[in-house]
């Protein structure tokens, strides 16, 4: 096969993969970078994952991807990592996975809220502001982020040595 597949036939080969080593499918791209073909693999797990088993899905990946002669003979590139920390938050998982961060979010209605999440469940987040704690549903926001924090509360950082 020569032509360059689209992302969903990649999505389609790899989420079983992915899903076998514990982990869930968050994104995938394909781009034309020169004469080569860059897949861009993005996956994710409560808890977090690690290079490890990064490792082992890009293995794991890079093999099937071999076995089925997806790209016969043109040269691509496999990228294979976790999402970064601007990763949008658009899905209950992320909301869980970000428990205890500090996050923005731009309500519908208009305005914004910034708190830390307090946990998350199927339907709604809830977030920590201003001493109280403000249930937030999903249908209530247009977009949020986790915010990157250099010193979190109560870690190390905020102490002198």
């Amino acid at each position: 096969m020569s032509r360059q597949p689209a992302s969903d036939d990649l999505a389609a080969v790899v989420e079983p993969l992915v899903a076998a080593a514990g982990a869930d499918l968050e994104d995938v791209t394909v781009k034309t970078a020169g004469r080569r073909t860059l897949l861009q693999i993005f996956v994710d797990a409560d808890g977090g994952i690690g290079l490890d088993e990064i490792a082992g899905i890009s293995t794991a990946i890079s093999t099937k991807l071999d076995e089925i002669d997806l790209f016969g003979a043109a040269p691509y590139t496999l990228e294979v990592s976790s999402p970064g920390a601007d990763r949008p938050l658009t899905a209950p998982k992320h909301w869980r996975r970000a428990a205890g961060r500090l996050v923005s979010a731009q309500l519908r209605g208009g305005g914004e809220i910034i708190g830390r999440v307090a946990g998350a469940d199927d339907s709604a987040a809830t977030l920590e502001v201003g001493g109280g704690q403000r249930r937030l549903a999903y249908e209530e926001i247009a977009k949020a982020r986790v915010e990157v924090e250099f010193s979190r509360p109560g870690s190390n950082n905020d102490e002198e040595t």
